[in-house]
């Protein structure tokens, strides 16, 4: 079921149902389980970043200085705040923060790089790398059984 849904979340319940051989009515009861039990935690749209000529995307590798909670805290709420940051992941090892920032063209780039995010609190450095081309993007998440049904 999960697998179907993540392919298109917008398939109607009876062919969902059809799909995973149940019929609409247990189909029904399960997904709404699935969603009340925070498996599914919403539905959203795939859109293309070129039709909203958002031509730039990039990906940020971001060292922070770890000076401060207050430093940390700023610098998230400014990354919050900020619409071209559409993906932000904190990092073990040695950078402390991932972006996946989309911008219209090398000068907003420059500006959101070198206006914006090197006078965040507490950034020490940036390092980024632009998106040349897609080989896979994958929107879900691998079903697997659960750990109780694996041997090993």
């Amino acid at each position: 079921m999960l697998e179907e849904l993540q392919r298109d979340g917008r398939l109607p319940a009876t062919e969902l149902a059809e799909r995973v051989g149940l019929s609409p009515t247990p189909c029904l009861r399960r997904l709404r389980q699935l969603e009340d039990d925070g498996v599914i935690s919403g539905y959203t749209a795939v859109v293309d970043p070129q039709k909203l000529d958002l031509s730039i995307v990039a990906y940020i590798e971001l060292k922070l200085d770890q000076r401060s909670e207050a430093d940390t805290a700023a610098f998230r709420e400014a990354v919050l705040a900020e619409p071209a940051i559409i993906e932000c992941y904190a990092l073990t090892g040695t950078i402390d923060y991932l972006l996946k920032v989309a911008v219209r063209d090398l000068e907003e780039f420059s500006e959101l790089t070198m206006q914006k995010l090197l006078r965040y609190p507490g950034v020490r450095s940036i390092t980024s790398g632009l998106m040349l081309q897609v080989l896979k993007q994958q929107r879900g998440y691998p079903v697997l059984p659960p750990a109780s049904a694996r041997t090993g």
